[in-house]
């Protein structure tokens, strides 16, 4: 009897956590105490959080996550416990591959848009693990490469949802080995949370330094208390990843354009990086104008560790092998996100990366911009594959640069985007452009495309409509025909005439080879039209080539075009 009464019980528990709904719930605000003991790799956590209910139907019960390294101890409403079970649930969202799930039984339903506080409280240690990688085949060593987070005694780092669910949160579950999964699932979370807040109270060991990340609004410090406290706010999660770090770091009395904290016996790598900076600051300037914050660098205790970013910050390895010009080029990349900041991934991450390969074209010209863009493109041709034979209804809006949580879109794509603009209205309009952004106006998705149209007068929308509002895929273009005419100087007119088999249009360049040398001209190409364009050359026109690499194409193998002779 008392067994049936058991399984009853179980029944009834695993039905509700099969049918909660995970992410019907917003965590609109934080508010934690965090105890840190890095000699016992312990994190111990007390706080409230206050969740409000976007879901059209009324919620009874919640889920609450945090990394599986860690255990829940209560979760109170209203000062009095709540009903709640824990189970572990698989999700790469955490780096230990799984989460500890509190699923919380309320003491009311909560209606849409109502909102509920919950006392919490878990803790438990963040061991160095990079499970979730090495399940799906990576190497021990390239996992922990990735995989860093650790709380120990003489480094802490941790990272926060897609690293380490050091506070609370509730998502769907998501794997590594499912394509975009994980990359869609932290996408979600992000929209969910753009408007939250967090506030935390850090309580570490003395005679190290804590560091933060986030938009901090406020920090206060209490030495009087039993170990050292430091209190942080964010007043608006946007994209950034509430990261923390540990470590006798020192930092560098004047280091310019850059604050640098290093690690003992790293003065003189913190240095060389912050001589790059310098040396770039002037570069970014001219483009995007003056810093709006200081950026920061923190290094990484590991040498082979992958570096992250979050705002403005840098957390990397330092090094004096590292080479000089990829260092600057790291430097331009972090400059352009303090003088820069965009709540939209599409403008941060693509102009800090379009900062880049202009930076390599000042050094060595465009055909090396050309190249660094390449790097980026196998990507994103790889991604738009993908994504394509997917045939979803909905991708093209999903996957849209306004939408995309897909790091090859929002980075390497959008590198493109800001490239063909810049090509298409000159550097003084873009510069205008760039320089006229401001991230507290940027309230409509077509924000950049109202600026250059000001800056500019010209009606850009099917531009932004192929490749920022929507995902049609990427141009394909072929060089249809060319006639070339001999004038009565001596000279020819070459009419070119180009189809573009893509789902996106562009302008794109092209490139007519002659005896001793080679014009250049411009051409726009709608989705799945032609158009021609006539080109005046000095000699016999021997090859046509469309597209310099400039304009991210499906196919390139039907660029190039020979030229007959005239008398032929």
């Amino acid at each position: 009897m008392k067994f049936s009464w058991l399984v009853s019980i179980l029944g009834v528990v695993v039905g509700h956590c099969a049918a909660i709904d995970r992410e019907a719930f917003t965590f609109t605000k934080y508010d934690l105490q965090v105890r840190i003991e890095p000699e016992q790799q312990r994190l111990a956590v007390r706080g409230k959080i206050t969740l409000r209910n976007d879901s059209p139907a009324a919620q009874k019960n919640l889920a609450l996550q945090v990394s599986s390294s860690l255990s829940w101890r209560a979760v109170r409403a209203e000062g009095k416990g709540v009903q709640f079970v824990t189970q572990p649930y698989s999700s790469d969202i955490d780096h230990t591959g799984a989460l500890s799930e509190a699923v919380v039984t309320l003491p009311a339903a909560i209606a849409p848009k109502g909102t509920v506080e919950l006392e919490v409280g878990y803790e438990g240690v963040v061991p160095l693990d990079a499970t979730r990688l090495t399940r799906i085949g990576v190497r021990e060593q390239d996992a922990r490469h990735s995989d860093w987070d650790v709380i120990d005694k003489p480094f802490t780092a941790v990272r926060g949802i897609g690293y380490v669910a050091w506070y609370p949160v509730a998502t769907e579950a998501a794997s590594l080995s499912e394509e975009n999964s994980v990359f869609e699932t932290i996408g979600r979370w992000r929209a969910r949370q753009f408007d939250s807040s967090m506030r935390v109270a850090f309580q570490v060991t003395p005679g190290q330094r804590l560091w933060f990340s986030g938009e901090t609004a406020a920090q206060t410090r209490n030495e009087a208390a039993e170990s050292p406290t430091s209190s942080f706010e964010i007043a608006r999660f946007g994209n950034r990843v509430p990261t923390f770090a540990i470590a006798s770091y020192q930092e560098l009395e004047d280091s310019g354009s850059i604050s640098v904290a290093f690690l003992p016996g790293s003065e003189n790598a913190a240095k060389e990086y912050a001589l790059a900076a310098d040396l770039v600051s002037t570069f970014v300037g001219d483009w995007f104008g003056p810093p709006r914050k200081r950026a920061e660098v923190l290094q990484l205790d590991e040498a082979g560790a992958a570096p992250f970013e979050v705002g403005s910050a840098l957390l990397t390895p330092l090094s004096t092998k590292t080479d000089a010009r990829l260092t600057q080029m790291t430097a331009v990349h972090q400059l352009t996100h303090a003088a820069l900041p965009s709540p939209r991934l599409w403008i941060e991450e693509g102009l800090a990366h379009w900062a880049q390969a202009a930076y390599r074209e000042q050094q060595d010209g465009r055909a090396a911009a050309i190249q660094f863009m390449g790097l980026h493109g196998r990507g994103v041709l790889g991604t738009e594959r993908v994504i394509a034979a997917a045939l979803d209804p909905d991708s093209a809006a999903r996957n849209s640069l306004i939408n995309t949580n897909i790091p090859e879109l929002y980075r390497g794509k959008a590198l493109f985007v800001w490239w063909m603009l810049r090509d298409m209205i000159g550097d003084t309009a873009f510069r205008k452009v760039v320089l006229a952004y401001r991230a507290d106006e940027d309230k409509d998705p077509a924000y950049v495309q109202h600026l250059v149209a000001t800056q500019t007068r010209r009606d850009l929308e099917w531009f932004f409509d192929d490749w920022v509002y929507r995902d049609r895929g990427l141009p394909d273009f072929r060089v249809e025909s060319v006639f070339p005419r001999k004038t009565l100087g001596g000279a020819y007119i070459v009419t070119v005439t180009v189809e573009n088999l893509g789902g996106a249009g562009a302008e794109v360049p092209l490139t007519v080879k002659v005896e001793g040398g080679e014009v250049t001209g411009r051409l726009e190409v709608r989705a799945k039209s032609r158009n021609s364009v006539r080109i005046e050359t000095p000699s016999t026109p021997q090859q046509v080539i469309i597209n310099d690499g400039s304009v991210l194409e499906s196919d390139v193998s039907n660029n190039t075009f020979k030229v007959d002779s005239p008398s032929r």
